[in-house]
């Protein structure tokens, strides 16, 4: 069977760090995720707003503790537990909850910027501040002096060759 969760959202609340006796760091934090969706009889746009129990152990939960806040976004992957037990009045209880095993750190500093990073159950750090951009090395110096070549010696007009496009998002740009 295959139990695996990926979620965005908030932190819904500041994060709580506690220790077990043998010493591992258990962080618990509230996160809220939204979904927009069309009625399908009315046609109007709604939101559906769902809020998540999350669990994180270890080296992870201590990052998190110390880089997270009320409202910082996250990328949370885990698997889904069931919880089951007794309260003080005898009536059963039980709630859904996601168990991270890694939780990656969205928005950058005070969720300004548009990176990610952040650290897995293992204590590895997970850091991705290619924003969106192309990764492939197509760089060629050669190339670049061409156009500008052509451009002299063509009395400053612009070369008639291929110009690639980028696809940047406003969103993208990191300043």
């Amino acid at each position: 069977m295959y139990n695996k969760v990926i979620l965005i959202g908030n932190l819904t609340r500041d994060i709580e760090l506690r220790y077990t006796p043998s010493g591992t760091a258990v962080a618990k934090f509230g996160l809220a995720t939204n979904r927009i969706y069309s009625d399908p009889v009315t046609k109007e746009k709604k939101q559906e707003v769902m809020f998540i129990d999350i669990t994180v152990f270890g080296r992870a939960a201590e990052t998190a503790n110390q880089y997270l806040k009320k409202g910082s976004q996250v990328l949370v992957e885990g698997r889904l537990s069931f919880n089951q037990w007794t309260d003080n009045t005898g009536q059963k209880r039980s709630k859904h909850e996601i168990i991270a095993e890694q939780v990656k750190f969205l928005g950058g500093r005070d969720n300004t910027q548009n990176s990610s990073a952040g650290y897995n159950n293992s204590g590895s750090y997970n850091q991705n501040n290619n924003q969106g951009y192309n990764t492939q090395n197509n760089y060629n110096p050669q190339q670049q002096a061409q156009p500008q070549q052509q451009m002299t010696q063509q009395n400053n007009e612009m070369p008639t060759q291929n110009i690639p496009s980028i696809d940047i998002d406003e969103e993208d740009i990191p300043f």
